[in-house]
């Protein structure tokens, strides 16, 4: 029988709190389903600055490596904003998205029935929100050359430089449509190819790489329109792919929809490695209060058992048991309304366990 070897960084502020509450969920879940998971701890971000005195060692650099999947925590606190930008916790998380090469960022926007009164729009709107948006992660604008602030005529001019080349766009554009195979088989490819040639070159792409997925169905959208629509037709949407910036901005109006970023998952694709964490930060302010919210971590390992391990029955376990967990009226502080049973990450944690063994029969 296969062992999927996880390596686990927990990281600093709730990171370790929300990671253990995902092992535990996983742990029960390989008991239920006899599959095995092997969890290998390494540091990273501001504790492991504090310990080893850089942000990304070579010891958890190489734990990395020889896994099937990383799960991380959350990096970073006001305890290191003080220290050079090189030294700080978040240069670890960059360093090791580079090293594993991790070129599409997945973030789910879902809202959730119980939880639908909390999304900005009207519930008529929101109701039935479920899509990804794709990012591709490593090149684009922020990356891209010449770049810096220069004197032309005694003036300065700040200058970014819009790049993809062509294996830049293949490559994440199949990811996207390989993901929506998985889901509802319907890709929104978003550009600017009115105005930018970077974007015809990507429409063209997406073009071309079509009649390779017959099954799933393409629309393009340009990328000022597809804000638009996010929040006007959300439920329309299945998986959403673009380049690195207008990715930023458009999984963020996509988070801000569902009312919660203590709900969001995440995962960072490459070609071998790939790395799952939720979407919220470290939150020192809360951090070792017991009052953090589990369930993005959680769902960030349901993204694991389906992108990195193809584990479909086991992904659909967790989320079906989070969404039966929500049904009963569980909620951390974050997402409390009243009525509701308040509970904190332990509690959520063991409600989450208990609904992941009552559906695990019927699936």
């Amino acid at each position: 029988m296969a062992v999927y070897k996880i390596a686990v960084l927990k990281g600093d502020g709730i990171g370790p709190e929300v990671v253990n509450s995902a092992l535990r969920v996983l742990k029960r879940l390989g008991e239920l389903s006899g599959v095995s998971f092997e969890f290998e701890e390494g540091l990273i971000g501001g504790i492991a600055i504090d310990q080893k005195g850089e942000p990304l060692p070579q010891e958890t650099l190489e734990l990395c490596l020889k896994a099937d999947a990383v799960l991380l925590g959350a990096v970073g606190g006001p305890k290191w904003d003080n220290l050079p930008t090189s030294k700080r916790p978040e240069k670890g998380l960059l360093q090791i998205r580079k090293a594993l090469d991790l070129y599409a960022n997945l973030r789910p926007a879902k809202v959730y029935e119980p939880l639908i009164s909390a999304s900005p729009l009207k519930e008529e709107v929101a109701r039935g929100t479920d899509f990804i948006v794709i990012r591709e992660l490593t090149g684009d604008v922020y990356y891209g050359e010449p770049r810096g602030i220069f004197i032309e005529n005694g003036k300065r001019v700040g200058i970014n430089t819009m790049k993809y080349t062509e294996d830049e766009i293949r490559r994440v554009v199949k990811k996207a449509f390989e993901v929506a195979l998985k889901r509802r088989k319907k890709l929104t490819s978003v550009d600017k190819s009115n105005v930018l040639e970077v974007s015809g070159l990507w429409r063209d792409i997406v073009e071309e790489e079509k009649k390779n997925y017959p099954d799933v169905e393409v629309e393009h959208l340009y990328v000022d329109n597809c804000a638009m629509q996010i929040v006007r037709r959300p439920s329309s949407f299945d998986v959403i792919v673009t380049g690195n910036i207008f990715g930023d901005i458009l999984s963020d109006e996509a988070a801000v929809i569902t009312g919660s970023l203590g709900m969001l998952p995440s995962a960072s694709l490459g070609e071998k490695y790939a790395l799952y964490e939720p979407v919220h930060g470290s939150a020192p302010d809360i951090a070792g209060k017991g009052i953090a919210n589990p369930i993005a971590t959680i769902l960030s390992t349901a993204m694991m058992l389906r992108y990195s391990f193809n584990l479909e029955k086991l992904a659909n376990a967790i989320e079906k048991a989070v969404e039966l967990t929500l049904q009963k009226g569980y909620r951390t502080p974050d997402i409390y309304s009243e009525g509701c049973i308040k509970v904190g990450t332990e509690q959520m944690t063991d409600a989450i366990i208990n609904s992941l063994e009552e559906i695990w029969e019927g699936l």
